[in-house]
């Protein structure tokens, strides 16, 4: 199923995409909900950042060639860091140039969406508070991030968080789903989450022994080789199979 969050006349509502638009929903995916009998037709469907989470938790240099290309080693355990919920922002919502950098990149990413309260969980039990997945863009000023090793500086900027289109819950990344970044319709990144280092169960369960998470928590597994800068005015896209392109245009200062 594909998750949607969408901003209608009657206010913000979850829900479900079907073959003739998007069926609205009472409620929410993460306590309860139930469907109505509205459907919104795509075409008039505003849609919004399919979560909003209390926080974002990404990982670092999960890709190898990714971590070669910046310069790094691959680590034994995962790194991670923090961009906070007011860096999540929908798609077509442009991504805003900070005034303290001249070098912003984009970074596409699979994200797994939360459904549960997560503490301390096993490997092998991670589906049970996993909703789905989405896409995701971890985009990164650059010369911040290498100018001082502040990385929730470089990457915590408002509107750095580019979450969507929908949340697929039925999908399985073990089977190496393609990560697929354009900017202006060129290929920049094109992977697959088949080669993490370290595959979305150990994460969570890396994560959740030293934080707990919440429904509607975000992880971002990493991001495959290809970075690169992006400018105002250029439109990024992320691909991830089974789940659908997120877009953002780069807005000025």
């Amino acid at each position: 199923m594909k998750i949607v969050r969408i901003r209608t006349d009657e206010g913000i509502s979850y829900g479900g995409a079907e073959p003739d638009g998007i069926r609205v929903y009472q409620g929410s995916p993460l306590v309860a909900w139930e469907p109505t009998e509205v459907v919104v037709p795509f075409d008039r469907a505003h849609l919004l950042a399919p979560v909003f989470p209390t926080k974002v938790v990404a990982v670092g240099r999960n890709y190898a060639e990714h971590a070669e290309e910046m310069g790094a080693d691959v680590l034994e355990s995962p790194i991670i860091f923090l961009k906070p919920a007011t860096a999540v922002i929908g798609p077509g919502v442009p991504v805003v140039y900070p005034p303290d950098s001249e070098d912003v990149h984009h970074e596409a990413e699979l994200a797994v969406v939360i459904g549960a309260v997560a503490r301390n969980v096993k490997a092998e039990d991670v589906q049970n508070v996993i909703l789905g997945y989405t896409a995701a863009n971890d985009v990164t000023a650059r010369d911040l991030q290498r100018k001082d090793g502040q990385w929730t500086r470089g990457k915590g900027f408002d509107t750095f968080c580019p979450l969507g289109p929908a949340i697929e819950t039925e999908l399985d990344p073990l089977v190496g789903l393609s990560v697929e970044c354009r900017v202006n319709g060129e290929v920049r990144q094109s992977g697959s989450t088949a080669d993490m280092v370290f595959g979305v169960a150990e994460l969570v369960e890396f994560i959740t022994r030293i934080m707990t998470l919440l429904p509607g928590d975000v992880v971002l597994t990493g991001t495959p080789s290809g970075v690169g800068p992006v400018m105002p005015g250029d439109r990024m896209e992320v691909e991830i199979e089974g789940i659908g392109v997120l877009f953002n245009p780069v807005g000025r200062r």
